[in-house]
């Protein structure tokens, strides 16, 4: 009979932000809602595509899961960063991590993205950084939202995540895809939104 391991796997993991004012340090987060952060080296890419619009600009990071993207964007000097997480775990976690950072610029909604991105925006974001689970075609039901219900500023950035055996999803009218890039099994792609009278 075999026997069973008397050592526990690590109740959560460990994210470490690349970059900015927050570079190095560590944060943890729990084991919930299948959580996969975006890795490093792919935020490293994506950062260095986005360094001269970061600056100032106000973020939404949609399911915000580990906070990877919206941490990292406030590290490197994002005025502010909107994270939307349905799970209840996940956002006592982003909260504890804001409060560790000090981060006052950082707020946390618990609400299911759909919910969030079906009301009409109070004010476009500069930045929208989306990374869905996968194989739920989450892309082609919220890029639509994004556009219809003004949640980006005009000639704002859009970044998304999906599995690389899929096309990329068509985007809104309007919007350009800016850069894209594939790593294992993921794709990653930034657009650009258009202006609503184009010259």
């Amino acid at each position: 009979m075999a026997r069973k391991s008397t050592t526990r796997p690590p109740a959560g993991g460990e994210l470490r932000i690349i970059g900015g004012d927050w570079r190095s340090r560590k944060l943890r987060f729990p084991d919930a809602g299948g959580v996969r952060p975006t890795p490093a080296r792919t935020r490293e890419t994506l950062f260095n595509w986005l360094a001269s619009q970061l600056p100032g600009s106000r973020c939404l990071d949609l399911f915000s899961g580990s906070g990877a993207l919206g941490l990292e964007a406030m590290s490197r000097g994002a005025a502010s960063a909107t994270l939307v997480e349905h799970n209840q775990a996940l956002v006592e976690a982003l909260r504890k991590n804001l409060s560790l950072l000090k981060a006052d610029n950082g707020r946390v909604v618990l609400q299911p993205v759909e919910q969030f991105l079906a009301q009409q925006a109070t004010a476009p974001f500069d930045l929208v950084f989306m990374d869905p689970p996968f194989r739920q075609g989450w892309l082609e039901r919220l890029l639509p939202l994004l556009a219809e219900n003004a949640w980006v500023a005009e000639r704002g950035w859009v970044y998304v995540e999906h599995e690389s055996e899929l096309a990329s999803p068509t985007p809104p009218t309007g919007w350009q895809l800016h850069r894209a890039k594939s790593a294992g099994q993921v794709t990653y792609c930034l657009y650009q939104t258009g202006t609503k009278n184009p010259a």
